[in-house]
Order: C-alpha cells, then structure tokens, then sequence
C-alpha cells in the first residue's frame, strides 16, 4: 500500500469538512441560510449499506501531522464516555522502531509510519461515523467523496507486519556522494566517502584513503556518520 512515511493509504483521500451543529430553523431570509447550511452538513453524511451493518473492517482517518497520538486519546475516550466499544474495537498509529546515529550515540526512537493518519477498526453504522469524524483533531475519512472507503485485507496485513518487524530501520542521514567519519570498527575514525548505499541490507560502501589509495570499505549503517 505506502512504502513511507510521505505516501498516504489511498490515492483518491479526500477530506470532509468538519460538521456543525443543527440549527433549528427560522422565519425569514435568516432561517432560509440556516436551511440551507443544515442542507449541506447533511449531504456530507456518507450512504450506510444495511448488509453490512454487522461487518468490522479498517478505516483510515486523516488529521494533522504530529497530532496522532492526541486524536488517539480522545477518540479512545470517546468510545469509552459514548458506550461504542461493540461498534469501535481498535484506534491504531502505525509505527516502527528506528535506530539513529547522531554525535556517536545511538538512539531508538518510535517512528509514525504514515504521519497525519490513524486507522480504526469498526462496524460503519452512521452512530460510530458521528463518533469518529466529530472526534478533536479528525479532519475526515479517507475515501471516495464522503463515503469512507475500508482497507483491502492485504493492505492490513502488510502494515501490521512492518509493525511487527524485528529488526529496526535504521535511520540513514547519509547519501552517495556525501563525506562521512567512521565511528566503529578497525577504521574507527577514519573519513571517507560514500559510494553505495545498500538499504536492503542496511550496509553502505564507502570509499576510504587507505595508504594512498582509495580503499572500498563495506559497513553496517551504524558504523558511519556524517562528517
């Protein structure tokens, strides 16, 4: 589905404006322009398929970048305070563990997969759309028009795996090109240059001077920095 961080669930996201409260309608050009903005926030309202009012998929939700896990947190209440949990099972961030090299220190830090979305499991009934969408900080479902669009089984899958991940991604702050100092090993210390970059196997060459020459040097991405 999204192979970064930059790349969004679905192609065709388009966001819904956030409702506003019903207004009881009032005589004269007044209650006319409150009709027809009751008029609009309703025909945002998605279409709800009877046949599968029993049926829990994954649905993503956009909102702003760096307010994940706030959302998270009040949609969570939400469905606590609102007696939703036989309708909203599971609010999730898609994150993975990434290992970055900076002054020499390695640090893991918890990365957002896919920065400004969170997915929700849940049965699509118009009570749990209200729910979510009027939740703090969501700017909209993710689909065609108003009608949220659920996730392909597959799609679930292969971000459930790259959350379960063993091994962290290393972070690389290096490209080809670029001057780098070597910080662990036999060439401990030692400056050279970047050649090639191996990010399946999380390895990097880089060309070292090496007794006069130019000696190619393979590493882990944890061995070099940038100079």
């Amino acid at each position: 589905m999204m192979d970064d961080a930059q790349e969004k669930p679905l192609d065709n996201e388009e966001e819904l404006k956030p409702l506003k409260p019903k207004r009881v309608k009032a005589s004269g050009s007044s209650g006319a322009s409150r009709e027809s903005s009751q008029s609009r926030e309703e025909s945002e309202i998605p279409q709800f398929d009877p046949e599968t009012a029993d049926t829990r998929s994954w649905y993503v939700i956009h909102c702003y970048s760096g307010y994940e896990n706030k959302v998270r947190h009040n949609l969570e209440q939400r469905i606590d305070t609102m007696g939703m949990k036989d309708k909203i099972f599971d609010v999730v961030i898609p994150t993975q563990e990434e290992i970055e090299v900076k002054e020499g220190k390695r640090r893991t830090v918890e990365r957002h997969v896919f920065p400004g979305y969170v997915l929700v499991n849940m049965i699509m009934t118009e009570e749990s759309w209200y729910v979510v969408r009027n939740t703090p900080g969501v700017t909209g479902f993710v689909g065609m028009g108003t009608q949220p669009t659920p996730l392909r089984p597959e799609e679930v899958t292969q971000i459930l795996r790259r959350m379960e991940a063993e091994a962290p991604h290393v972070k690389v702050s290096f490209k080809v090109g670029e001057r780098v100092r070597i910080i662990d090993g036999p060439f401990n210390d030692f400056r050279g240059t970047v050649h090639e970059i191996y990010a399946e196997r999380n390895k990097v060459r880089v060309m070292v001077n090496f007794f006069g020459r130019e000696t190619p040097v393979e590493l882990d991405f944890l061995q070099v920095e940038k100079a």
